[in-house]
This record gives structure tokens, C-alpha cells and sequence, in this order.
């Protein structure tokens, strides 16, 4: 089932919701590594396909050089630290004042030639010389006009005077304009800043929440090395998966004689077919068991006369956490998925229930994501009722939670 997984770098929403948090976590990891070997294969191979076509072109590498500080290290200003240096506001207000001015100087220079163009027309006839004055005219004409021509040098020098404080009023009030519009960009600019940052601190929570998963399946594999040393010694474990992608077929038990109430017909293994991992199907789960489990004795005790007291037929999780309810903690039980071809054990703890998916990988049984493979599921039971099921907590199977009276949930899976 987890190979499948990896190769197909897909995992079924059926499936995913049979998975408690820890295993979710587990299968993100292994998807994660799953990736990032991938994808440095390929760029393994895009170097190789690279450097085969640069041998033929001598193509000139650039390089970078650092500035270096006096301790040999990258030289790095930060703005800020030195007690001459300016706050940001400062800096962008000193900035946008420069452009403002640099814009409403330009705009002056623009009105005042406009003005300047106005008087020269204005007054161009005061500075021709009348040529056409004859000599005969007199000397109070001559008097009078040049009275009238100083006051009108006057009248223009007033006019400029004018022109003058009108282009630098303007001047002063467009750079203020300028400066506010300018200002107001460099709010705004404040507020996509802002955005950044929030955008900043949910990846510095993603890679956060990243380094959590990194640490707890590092954490999960050396509880692996270590428990699965111990299940070596005690001879309980029937195959150890030295990676999480290589898998070993482990023969299946001898079918022993069934001694049950229910059914005393014998059971003859049909050939087997490639199925997926997930069904919908109430039926299908039904003939996945009768075809695939039956034959190995999965749910049986050690001497194959009975069945567990622990196994339960096909119900759901809420039916799973009643039958739990009313036990102590540490109780569990295990029972087939009603989602996938699997099955799930469900653990009464202090503060709830957990629930973890178990793998029928090949002719073995694993928690999924676990790396040490049982026979049966009751060599998994009597593993872990001394092994915690997970690296961070003390999770030990205790107590069997068998049916209710005068029910049996797993009859029609052995009709």
C-alpha cells in the first residue's frame, strides 16, 4: 500500500481519512523524500545532458567576487545600526522633498518662460527706436512720450515683479502637491510592505511546521532501529524493510483446520487479483477478506482454533469508539476498514481515541508508515503490548475489547 503510494505520488481520500495525524505525518514525510529524490535524479541527469552539450562550446563562465571585510568575512551595511545614520522615514522623506522640488522647478521654469514670451510682447514696442520720428517734432512731444515711456518701463518692471512671486508661489505649491502624492504612494507601498511581512511570517510558520515533521520522523526512526532490534532478539518479527520503498514476500502460514461455530466448510484460496487500495464497496471489502485473509489466519488466535477476542468486523469509527467508551485506558481493538482493503486499529488513551491504519503489505502486516512487518495481526498485538505504538507516546496495548453480547459484527465475513 505505501509503495503504491510512492509510486504513484497519490494518496486516495478514503484513505486518507482512515489515517490518525502521526501516520499523516509519517506518509508526508516519506512523500517529501519521495520527491526530492526524484527531482535530484532529474537534475542529475539535466547536469549530464548539460556538461555533454558544453563540451562543445567554449562558452566564458562569469563569476561573482564579494567586497570583503576586515575579518575576511562578506561586507554587509545594515541601515540603522550606526548612530550617524538615518531612520527609513527620514531617508524617504528627504528623497520624495527632492523629487517634489526637482518637479515643481521644472514646472516653474516652464510658467516663467510662458511669462516672460507674454511681456516681451506685451512691451516689445518700448525698446524699438521710432525710426519714423521725424526731427521736426517737438520738444514737449518728445518729453511727454519719454515721460510716458519710463512709466511704462515701470508699469513692466511691476508686471514682472508679480509674474515673479506668482511662479514661485506656484513652484512652492505644486513641490507640496507633489511632495503629498508622492507620500501617499510611499504609504502604500508601506501597506504592500506589511503584506510581505505577513506573507514572510506564514513562511517562516510553513518551514516551522516543516522542521516539526522533519524532527518526528528522524524521532520515529531511531524508535524504529531500536524497537526493531528488540523484536530481532525476541524472534517476533518476520521481516525487517531495510528501506521504506524495498519490499520481501514472506510465505504464507498452512492453512490449519477451523474449528468455528459459524462456518466449519473449508476455505480454499482463489487466485488473487490486483486490486486497488481503496473501495467504497461493502462488498468488495467482504470478498478482499474471504479471498485474501481467510487463507492466512490473519484474525485468529495462535492456535488457530478461534478468533481473537480483539477483531471486529467491518464498522466505522464512531461504532469503533463506542464499544471503547465504556473501557479503561489502554483498551483497543481491531477492525476491518470499511474504506480500504486494511485494517484499523482503534486505542482508547487518556485523552480520546486514536485510530491506525495496518497495511497488508504482501503476506505481512505493518502500521503504515512503520518498517517492521508481522506474520499476523496477533504478532502485532503481542508486539506492541510491549512496545509503544509511537515514538512520542506511551500507547501499549493493555486490554481486548471483544463484541457485545449476543452480537458478532464479523458474521458476514465468515459466511
Amino acid at each position: 500500500m505505501l509503495q503504491q503510494i510512492l509510486n504513484d505520488m497519490y494518496i486516495d481520500p478514503e484513505l486518507l481519512a482512515e489515517l490518525n495525524e502521526e501516520q499523516k505525518q509519517v506518509l508526508f514525510f516519506k512523500m517529501r523524500e519521495e520527491q526530492v529524490k526524484r527531482w535530484k535524479e532529474r537534475e542529475a541527469q539535466l547536469e549530464k545532458e548539460e556538461a555533454g552539450r558544453a563540451k562543445s562550446k567554449n562558452v566564458p563562465k562569469k563569476t561573482v567576487s564579494w567586497l570583503k571585510a576586515s575579518d575576511s568575512d562578506i561586507w554587509v551595511w545594515v541601515m540603522g545600526e550606526h548612530p550617524d545614520d538615518k531612520t527609513y522615514d527620514q531617508i524617504c522623506d528627504e528623497i520624495i522633498a527632492e523629487r517634489a522640488a526637482l518637479q515643481a522647478q521644472k514646472e516653474a521654469e516652464e510658467l516663467r518662460a510662458k511669462k516672460e514670451a507674454e511681456l516681451e510682447k506685451r512691451f516689445s514696442g518700448l525698446y524699438v527706436e521710432p525710426e519714423e520720428v521725424t526731427r521736426k517734432k517737438e520738444a514737449q512731444k518728445a518729453a511727454a512720450l519719454e515721460q510716458s515711456r519710463k512709466e511704462e518701463l515701470k508699469r513692466e518692471k511691476e508686471e514682472r515683479r508679480k509674474a515673479e512671486e506668482e511662479v514661485k508661489r506656484l513652484e512652492e505649491e505644486r513641490a507640496q502637491q507633489i511632495f503629498r502624492d508622492l507620500k501617499q504612494v510611499h504609504h502604500r507601498g508601506k501597506d504592500h510592505d506589511k503584506e510581505d511581512k505577513a506573507w514572510m511570517d506564514s513562511l517562516r510558520k510553513s518551514k516551522a511546521a516543516d522542521h516539526r515533521r522533519r524532527s518526528l520522523a528522524k524521532q520515529m526512526i531511531e524508535d524504529h532501529r531500536r524497537r526493531s532490534v528488540k523484536a530481532l532478539e525476541r524472534g517476533k518479527v518476520a521481516e525487517m524493510m531495510k528501506n521504506f520503498g524495498r519490499e520481501e514476500s514472506v510465505p504464507a502460514p498452512k492453512p490449519k483446520p477451523r474449528k468455528l461455530t459459524l462456518a466449519n466448510e473449508p476455505i480454499n484460496q482463489k487466485p488473487g487479483v490486483r486490486r486497488s487500495v481503496s473501495s467504497s464497496s461493502r462488498e468488495n471489502i467482504i470478498r478482499w477478506f474471504k479471498d485474501e485473509q481467510l487463507p492466512l489466519r490473519a484474525c485468529f488466535q495462535p492456535d488457530q482454533s478461534r478468533i481473537s477476542p480483539w477483531f471486529h468486523g467491518i464498522i466505522s469509527r464512531v461504532e469503533a469508539e463506542n464499544l471503547l467508551s465504556d473501557t479503561s485506558p489502554g483498551s483497543f481493538l481491531i477492525r476491518v476498514s470499511e474504506r480500504v482493503f486494511g485494517y484499523v486499529l482503534s486505542y482508547r488513551n487518556q485523552d480520546g481515541y486514536k485510530h491506525f491504519l495496518i497495511d497488508p503489505t504482501g503476506n505481512g502486516y505493518m502500521l503504515l508508515g512503520d518498517q517492521i512487518k508481522f506474520t499476523s495481526l496477533g504478532e502485532l498485538v503481542e508486539y506492541h503490548e510491549e512496545e509503544p505504538l509511537t515514538p512520542s507516546g506511551g500507547e501499549k496495548l493493555q486490554h481486548a475489547c471483544g463484541q457485545k453480547p449476543g452480537t458478532v459484527d464479523y458474521a458476514d465475513l465468515f459466511s
